[in-house]
């Protein structure tokens, strides 16, 4: 395995090495001004990468204006940590992209990416992702404008992201979409339209992050059109609390409709168990679990014939709720709430739309055993008509989802298994 260092030149870049090693104490990144020197020399060391290279970074603030590629399987990238080696692409002209991996058996951690034009890291069709102590950020806070994507892999397998931070991203903070086995743990997200999104995903365990100060905090949603639906996603052992910041998303992106409040949102995604969170003060609802119809997104070329629109399997169990649904975002929301509750109540715990695959042969659709937090049926089929709580009707369980592993970690330190109804 061949370590390669990085430096503005060969002498300075030494030297900046040595002083990080011999200061255990040395100042934050953010102190000192960003540098362009190490563009030229990452560029290069990126495109004679070979497998087996780790790519090591000093510390320092370190200034590009055009995107970062790798395409060679087996590379790690490795800083001083997410506050002492920073990538900055503020001045960015050329490409979108923070860094751009189309490769496998790929580890990126120990460093910052921000204000990028695009996302700030995508992962395309890769296998044995690790993104460890990794922030992506919007500096200078939550807008339209900013790249859409934080962390943002895509079409991958075997995907592990931890102890990482996604900040101001105009989508969502941490994407997996398209992927197969994926562990998204100690993660905080925040500022971002959806804080950690799992998208058409198989396989997923979302698990002690904190999602906070978002739009919406953790999203499992199904879109149409795309090459693989998803199913058996496990959410445990979260904090997801105050997800009350205005929508801004692009106009026309599907979380555009995702309303300021949501704290887990579940869409038109099956086999969802949410079990063991925190979840509190999101003022739309704590939990929201919908079809694609209550989504106001719809796609201008048609959808599929074989997308399933409806959620379905989901457990929702021995979570822990507190405040949220007090001001809900929307005039038909407020209206729901005022009808049904009064000027000073709240929306229930667990918002459904109402939707219900009628040719489904059996089996529970939505199941909600979490007393003391109530369900609320608001009825989308009859166009929101006749709203009806109906904690009692939808209380049953679900069989546990399995813990997803990851080839390189045994079953037990991965993730934990659901308790027992």
């Amino acid at each position: 395995m061949k370590r390669i260092v990085l430096g503005v030149a060969v002498t300075v870049g030494l030297a900046a090495l040595t002083a990080c090693q011999q200061q255990s104490t040395a100042p934050a990144a953010g102190s000192a001004p960003a540098t362009g020197d190490f563009q030229k020399v990452l560029i290069e060391r990126l495109l004679d990468a070979k497998p087996g290279d780790v790519i090591d970074i000093p510390a320092g603030r370190h200034a590009f204006d055009r995107s970062l590629t790798l395409r060679v399987n087996g590379v790690t990238i490795r800083g001083q940590g997410m506050d002492r080696t920073v990538l900055t692409f503020k001045d960015q002209k050329a490409g979108a992209e923070g860094l751009l991996v189309n490769a496998g058996d790929f580890t990126l951690e120990n460093l910052a990416i921000e204000d990028t034009k695009g996302d700030g890291l995508k992962i395309n069709e890769g296998a044995n992702i690790t993104i460890r102590g990794v922030r992506v950020e919007w500096t200078g806070g939550p807008k339209t404008s900013n790249g859409a994507y934080g962390i943002y892999p895509v079409q991958t397998t075997n995907v592990l992201i931890e102890d990482s931070v996604a900040i101001g991203a105009s989508d969502a903070g941490i994407y997996v979409g398209q992927s197969k086995n994926v562990v998204v743990r100690r993660n905080r997200a925040e500022r971002n339209v959806a804080g950690i999104e799992i998208e058409n995903t198989i396989g997923a365990d979302v698990y002690e992050n904190i999602a906070t100060q978002n739009t919406g905090g953790i999203l499992v949603f199904n879109m149409p059109n795309l090459p693989q639906p998803g199913h058996t996603t496990r959410v445990y052992s979260n904090r997801v609390f105050e997800n009350n910041t205005d929508n801004f998303a692009a106009k026309g992106a599907a979380v555009a409709s995702v309303p300021a409040g949501s704290g887990i949102v579940i869409n038109s995604n099956d086999k969802v168990e949410i079990f063991d969170n925190d979840i509190a003060d999101n003022r739309t609802a704590n939990v929201i679990v919908s079809s694609y119809f209550s989504t106001g997104y719809m796609t201008d070329k048609g959808v599929a014939k074989s997308f399933d629109p409806y959620p379905e399997e989901i457990a929702i169990h021995g979570n822990r709720f507190k405040g949220g649904g007090d001001k809900p975002d929307g005039f038909d929301l407020k209206a729901l709430k005022v009808a049904m509750f009064g000027l000073n109540g709240r929306l229930p715990d667990v918002l459904w739309d109402g939707y219900v695959n009628v040719q489904r042969a059996g089996g529970a659709q939505v199941c909600v055993d979490n007393a003391p937090a109530q369900t609320l049926n608001a009825d989308g089929p009859n166009k929101y008509k006749n709203p009806s709580v109906v904690t009692d009707q939808v209380r049953c369980t679900l069989p546990p989802l399995p813990v997803v592993t990851l080839p390189t970690q045994p079953a037990a330190t991965t993730a934990k298994a659901a308790p027992s109804a």
